[in-house]
């Protein structure tokens, strides 16, 4: 019997619309993260400093590649003001706090510019914590701006447990990130059903503790190619939308 339920944040409960985020074109042609122009223009207005677009782009790059390895390569979060605050390091800027903290505001503004709540996903919720607890485990370095985001859309009041990578430290799939959640529910794995729309993160990672796992298509190009490519543990149950959310689990607890 399923006695609490998880759910991924972004792709999910809300959507990130990557569209609205798509990389920009710069000088030269050459492409660059949607945000890229905005620090850049934070680092220019805060300091004065005079590294031109191409040049603050390809020292992100560079910054962004050594603190990955560090970090998300191993299963570790990358908390995004620890990013900038080695971004405006480098640049050799005064105040690395402060210039690391308006560099995070510019970015994360964009990023829940970007956030859009399907509708009926809010009523869903509602009607699921009726009987259900309720609890969300996310990859995300920022955890105020979720955290803000779920109260926001109107979320947060639905759910029991909020487990953030920025907060715990460690990206799904590792199974720590997991165990939060188990140990949020005070339940067993078998008795959690985690929601996600990423096979490795979310299925693999759940399904690796011995949660029940459905992979939640919706927001997913072409769900058959990424099925075909994907060698992890199979999810569960394979849904489109949230909606039917609530069949699948009223036929989950009659059997």
């Amino acid at each position: 019997m399923i006695r609490g339920i998880a759910f991924d944040l972004f792709d999910t409960l809300v959507d990130q619309n990557h569209g609205r985020l798509a990389p920009v074109e710069i000088e030269g042609g050459r492409r660059v993260g949607a945000t890229t122009p905005a620090l850049h223009a934070t680092i220019r207005d805060r300091v004065g400093h005079p590294i031109s677009l191409a040049e603050f782009a390809e020292l992100q790059r560079e910054v962004d590649r050594a603190l990955r390895a560090e970090t998300i390569d191993r299963g570790l979060e990358l908390p995004t003001p620890e990013r900038f605050a080695a971004l405006a390091a480098r640049l050799e800027c005064p105040d690395v706090p402060s210039i690391a903290e308006a560099l995070t505001e510019a970015h994360m503004g964009m990023l829940r510019e970007a956030v859009t709540v399907p509708p009926h996903h809010a009523p869903i919720l509602t009607t699921l914590a009726l009987d259900y607890p309720l609890a969300l485990c996310s990859n995300f370095s920022h955890a105020p701006t979720a955290r803000a985001l779920l109260g926001q859309v109107g979320l947060a009041e639905h759910l029991h447990t909020v487990v953030i990578s920025d907060e715990v430290g460690v990206r799904k799939p590792r199974r720590e990130i997991f165990e939060a959640v188990v140990e949020g529910f005070g339940l067993e794995p078998r008795e959690i059903l985690h929601v996600g729309d990423n096979l490795e993160a979310d299925v693999a990672g759940a399904a690796a503790v011995g949660m029940r796992t459905v992979w939640l298509t919706r927001c997913v190009a072409d769900p058959e190619s990424v099925f075909a490519r994907y060698e992890g543990a199979r999810p569960d149950f394979s849904l489109e939308d949230l909606a039917d959310l609530p069949v699948l689990l009223a036929r989950l607890n009659a059997t």
